[in-house]
């Protein structure tokens, strides 16, 4: 096994073992920014001992994590700074507006998509712009953490002595379409580059078990030198949820707009459910109501598309009047919805990881899942919900369970709950984090 390999590998078993032992070292200090649509964290330095700089790139869907992680590690007493080349205040996370962190924004003039095609080279080109204004103003950072977008690593591979963590949501070569000629052609140097960039880091973390063994997979050339991912689970703020209002007959589908995520299970197997009313005594399930909320943004064609599906879905199927579709809600808007619904319903297939059960669960609310990918790790089948067949049989079967047995739906709840604060907490993921970025750059001080 090559050196690297090997020093990868001991990051990471290092990382958990010496968990104890970093949250007792002094902090450093931290800068945070961005890539597309994503963060980017670094950090201004100065003396030696424990990092004094880190820099964190993140694209589409997952700036959930880059929050937390931007959160936590200023909980730990590092001064953090955002980058970001688009910053919506009307549209961001609230963290990034409440002074904890300041957000500077570069690069929002470059194109996200030019007629809506080549969006990743779009996306690496607004990457390396901010990877860039970075490099400009802060020319050395002690250790970088990549978000995502491993193009930008061999730039920042230019800052001598720097130890670069990258954290892998899901291969992209995996997210894009390879459908016709053209599109593969398009696509085989950025997904060359893919591969190559992301071996180049010195330590790979990602979100599931589900994602380590896809990585393993899709990277053969990776797995061949020995470079095996570590697992750091994103995490959810248990503290934002209190005890829940009710436990009305709503079911509650929480996830973005987008075709991959199935919402259209919800709705069919939501119709499925009343459709057995007359099974049930009493007119429990007239009462019944399906809500689906999620980010929608009605600059992208999918999102725009998707709803006006799913709104044709629920006339189809006859259930038009008792669906309700929020787009962009708060996360106090969310957290009402959790806290007065029965459970939630997560129908994404093979999902990486899916941070909504760990919300919908901390929020005592039991969760209807599809029995694969990233939810298989953290939805415990019969103790905090059930993982299902994406089939809207399946579905409606947990579903009418929980119609059926009120003290079944609380009992589950309060499991899940106790569940998600014993392993998917924020403080869990910030103690660890920082303990794969302290370990790394005690590494590199050997």
């Amino acid at each position: 096994m090559r050196a690297g390999a090997a020093a990868r590998r001991k990051a990471r078993e290092a990382g958990a073992a010496r968990w104890e032992e970093a949250l007792s070292w002094p902090a450093a200090s931290l800068v945070a920014g961005s890539g597309k649509e994503g963060w980017a964290c670094a950090s201004a330095s100065g003396h030696h001992g424990p990092p004094q700089q880190l820099l964190i790139f993140c694209i589409g869907g997952a700036e959930r994590l880059i929050v937390d992680a931007a959160c936590q590690l200023a909980a730990h007493d590092h001064d953090v700074h955002v980058f970001t080349s688009h910053h919506d205040k009307k549209r961001c996370f609230e963290e990034t507006l409440s002074g904890l962190f300041p957000v500077t924004v570069h690069g929002d003039f470059l194109p996200r998509h030019v007629f809506y095609r080549f969006h990743a080279v779009c996306a690496y080109l607004r990457c390396i712009f901010v990877a860039l204004c970075v490099l400009l103003r802060w020319p050395f950072f002690d250790v970088i953490l990549v978000d995502q977008v491993s193009v930008v690593i061999p730039l920042l591979k230019l800052m001598a002595s720097s130890k670069i963590i990258f954290y892998c949501h899901f291969p992209d070569l995996l997210l894009a379409q390879h459908t016709s000629l053209l599109r593969r052609l398009y696509r085989k140097p950025i997904d060359m580059i893919e591969e190559i960039t992301t071996g180049m880091a010195d330590l790979i973390l990602v979100n599931s078990k589900f994602t380590a063994a896809t990585f393993a997979r899709t990277f053969s050339g990776l797995h061949a030198r020995g470079i095996e991912p570590g697992v750091l689970y994103p995490a959810v703020s248990v503290e934002q949820f209190h005890e829940p209002h009710a436990y009305k007959l709503n079911f509650l589908s929480i996830n973005r707009f987008e075709r991959k995520k199935n919402l259209d299970l919800a709705i069919s197997a939501f119709a499925l459910l009343r459709s057995a009313a007359w099974t049930i005594p009493g007119d429990a399930l007239q009462e019944a109501t399906l809500t689906v909320a999620g980010g929608y943004d009605k600059r992208l064609k999918e999102n725009v598309e998707y709803l006006e599906e799913l709104k044709r879905l629920a006339l189809t199927e006859g259930v038009s009047g008792q669906v309700k579709f929020v787009t962009s809600c708060s996360t106090s808007e969310r957290n009402e919805l959790l806290s007065n619904c029965l459970c939630v319903l997560y129908t994404p297939k093979d999902e990486h990881f899916g941070i909504v059960p760990l919300e919908a669960m901390a929020a005592h609310k039991p969760v209807i899942a599809c029995n694969s990918g990233g939810p298989v790790e953290t939805v415990v089948n019969e103790v905090t919900g059930f993982l299902c067949d994406p089939s809207p049989a399946e579905f409606s079967k947990a579903m009418l369970k929980l119609v059926n047995d009120h003290d079944l739906a609380v009992r589950l709840g309060e499991q899940a709950r106790d569940h998600v604060v014993q392993k998917f907490s924020t403080k869990t993921f910030g103690d660890l984090l920082n303990s794969y970025v302290l370990n790394i750059y005690h590494e590199r001080m050997e």
